[in-house]
C-alpha cells in the first residue's frame, strides 16, 4: 500500500510510537533519529519545491503472518532496500520503522517525495504500482505474495462461494428486492449476513458476505456481485431513483449514506429500461 501525504510529522510519530514495538530498520540520506529531526531534514529538500504539498511518500509493507514470524530485522530491511530500489527511490531520503505490536509484523516507509534536485515523484497510480513492487520483492526473497494469498483463500472458500452465490440468485429471481434494504434483510433469512462498506467519507464502496464463519467481498464471492451488478438486478421504485440521482445519496439501513455517482447511474439506467419495457409491452404512450 502506497500513497503520498502532506502530514509528514504526525505520520513519523505513528511509525516511530515504542508501543508498537517499533524500531528503525532503515535509513537514507538522513542524520537524525527522531519523527522531529527527520522531518525537519525532509523539509530541507521540501522546500526547493514549495508547488507540492503532499510532498512525503507513505508506504506500508505487510508479509504475510507466517513470514512475519520469521523475518529477522536483516531481512526486513532487504525487503525496504529492495523495495525501494525496485520504485526507483533509492536515490531520496527514507526511513522504515518495524512495527511488532500484533501479530502480523509490518513495516512503515516514508520517502521524501522531492529529490535533492527539487523534482517531485510521479505518484500516478502508486497504490497499484507498489503493490506489483512488493509482490516483486516476495517472489525474489521466496516469500508468499499477496495474490498467493488471495487465491488460497478462493481455493478453500470455493464451495462456500457457489452456496452464498446459489443464495443471492434465489432471492433475486424469487423475491426480486426493490432496494438494497429489502435484499439484505432476504439474504438475512437464509442465513447470509450482507454487510455494507463505508468509507470514511461516509460512501458506499460495495458489500460483504458472511456465511459460515466466512467473511467475503462481493466480487470475491462472484463477479456478478459486485456492488454494481446487485444494484443492476434490483427494481428500484422510481422516485427513490430520481432522489438518489439528484442527491448522490440514499437511505441503507436506518442512515444516509453517499452514493458513488457510476452507482446511481447504473440505478437510473436500469429504472429506464424498465420503463421502456412496460411502454412496449403495455402499448401506453408517453
Amino acid at each position: 500500500m502506497g500513497k503520498s501525504i502532506s502530514h509528514t510529522a504526525a505520520s513519523m510519530c505513528y511509525g516511530m510510537n515504542q508501543e508498537k514495538g517499533s524500531e528503525i530498520i532503515h535509513s537514507q540520506y538522513l542524520a537524525g533519529e527522531t519523527p522531529r529531526e527527520i522531518t525537519e531534514e525532509f523539509r530541507v529538500i521540501q522546500q526547493q519545491n514549495e508547488l507540492c504539498k503532499k510532498n512525503t511518500l507513505s508506504f506500508v509493507l505487510s508479509p504475510t503472518i507466517e513470514d512475519g514470524k520469521k523475518l529477522e530485522q536483516k531481512q526486513l530491511k532487504e525487503i525496504t532496500e529492495r523495495f525501494l530500489k525496485e520504485m526507483r527511490l533509492k536515490e531520496r531520503q527514507a526511513v522504515a520503522f518495524v512495527h511488532r505490536d500484533k501479530e502480523h509484523v509490518h513495516v512503515h516507509l516514508y520517502v521524501n517525495r522531492i529529490s535533492f534536485e527539487g523534482k517531485a515523484y510521479n505518484d500516478s497510480f502508486i497504490g497499484k504500482r507498489s503493490q506489483q513492487m512488493a509482490e516483486k520483492v516476495a517472489r525474489q526473497m521466496s516469500l508468499t505474495t499477496v495474490r498467493e494469498v488471495q487465491q488460497e483463500k478462493l481455493y478453500r472458500t470455493q464451495e462456500l462461494r457457489s452456496e452464498i452465490q446459489r443464495i443471492h440468485e434465489k432471492v433475486m429471481a424469487k423475491e426480486r428486492p426493490r432496494d438494497f434494504d429489502q435484499y439484505i434483510k432476504l439474504m438475512e433469512e437464509n442465513k447470509v449476513k450482507v454487510v455494507p462498506s463505508i468509507n470514511r467519507q461516509n460512501q458506499l464502496q460495495g458489500f460483504r458476505f458472511e456465511y459460515k464463519g466466512t467473511n467475503l467481498k462481493g466480487s470475491e464471492v462472484h463477479r456478478s456481485m459486485s456492488m454494481g451488478r446487485i444494484a443492476g438486478q434490483m427494481n428500484f421504485e422510481k422516485d427513490r431513483v430520481q432522489r438518489m440521482a439528484k442527491d448522490r445519496s440514499m437511505e441503507l439501513l436506518g442512515r444516509t449514506v453517499n452514493v458513488p455517482s457510476n452507482l446511481a447511474a447504473t440505478i437510473a439506467k436500469k429504472t429506464i429500461k424498465l420503463a421502456i419495457k412496460v411502454v412496449r409491452d403495455t402499448g401506453i404512450g408517453i
